[in-house]
């Protein structure tokens, strides 16, 4: 069985005619489905729980961006028999880039009726908080706060919020450990990545891969005002490791100890407040439909 799931808010005009098209290629080919709308923050990841707890070999899609894909993969119970499919319809679509997955709704349907889907990895934290693109703490997080708190819009936003981040944001004192060493660092950025992008296209983790079974984890130390500008577009134009003052590794397991009690982490765009941001990487557990 074949469920669809996307935010009844968006589905107008476009949204409602991409939903349409989806239909038909399923029709085409054949698929049993059904469409079920979330209204609010959690409701999908409510319908991946109900849909994976059943012992069916179901498929889950995800006609949405990044935050829908966060709230179903947090809401799979059984990776063995159910699937997961996507068709972008978000405003970043961070995983849809590094997937490879095509905006068109047609094209990115007829993945899913017509393939078989692959397994790939996803990063799972040691409060159970599971993400499929990336986590982090630092410029990103504060980012998604000036995005969130001045509700921005458009494909821009994050860019557009970048620049008075790094004028204002300030580097933190945290402690890392991975592969048995242990650095301190005082850092404008501390991520993990299994997708190569977040915020709309700023290719952090411009070597990861979906399925090779490691975290790429990148830390930006502090860096000075008048660098700043030239640090910019190295990372917009996706080689952040050519900025000084960086340390790229890939690794299984990583953990960040902040130096404070209070901080927020974010993954798929999604704000968490004081969670610990342990981590390591499940690999080639999700069933997912990939070109």
């Amino acid at each position: 069985m074949y469920y669809i799931i996307a935010n009844e808010t968006h589905l107008k005009g476009k949204g409602n005619r991409q939903l349409e098209t989806v239909k038909k290629v399923f029709d085409v080919a054949g698929k049993e489905y059904e469409v079920l709308f979330t209204q609010k923050e959690g409701d999908a990841r409510l319908h991946a729980e109900k849909i994976t707890a059943s012992d069916g070999e179901n498929t889950i899609i995800a006609m949405g961006g990044d935050g829908t894909l966060h709230d179903i993969l947090n809401g799979f119970k059984n990776f063995d028999r159910c699937s997961l499919g996507l068709i972008p319809f978000g405003t970043g679509n961070d995983f849809a880039a590094t997937a490879q997955i095509p905006h068109d709704a047609k094209r990115a349907a007829e993945i899913i009726a017509f393939k078989a889907p692959k397994n790939i990895d996803f990063i799972e934290l040691s409060s159970g908080l599971r993400s499929i693109n990336s986590v982090g703490m630092g410029i990103d997080a504060d980012i998604l706060k000036r995005v969130y708190s001045r509700k921005m819009r458009g494909h821009t936003k994050y860019l557009r919020a970048l620049i008075p981040a790094l004028i204002r944001f300030k580097s933190c004192n945290f402690t890392l450990k991975y592969d048995g060493k242990e650095e301190k660092h005082f850092g404008l950025i501390a991520a993990l990545g299994n997708g190569k992008q977040l915020g709309g296209g700023i290719k952090l983790f411009p070597h990861a891969e979906i399925d090779d079974g490691y975290l790429d984890l990148i830390i930006v130390d502090y860096i000075t005002r008048f660098k700043m500008i030239g640090a910019f577009f190295k990372l917009i134009s996706g080689k952040v490791d050519k900025i000084k003052n960086v340390t790229f590794v890939k690794t299984k397991a990583a953990t960040f100890i902040h130096e404070n009690e209070n901080y927020t982490i974010q993954a798929e765009g999604e704000l968490y407040d004081n969670v610990p941001l342990d981590a390591h990487i499940v690999e080639n557990k999700l069933k997912f439909y990939l070109p």
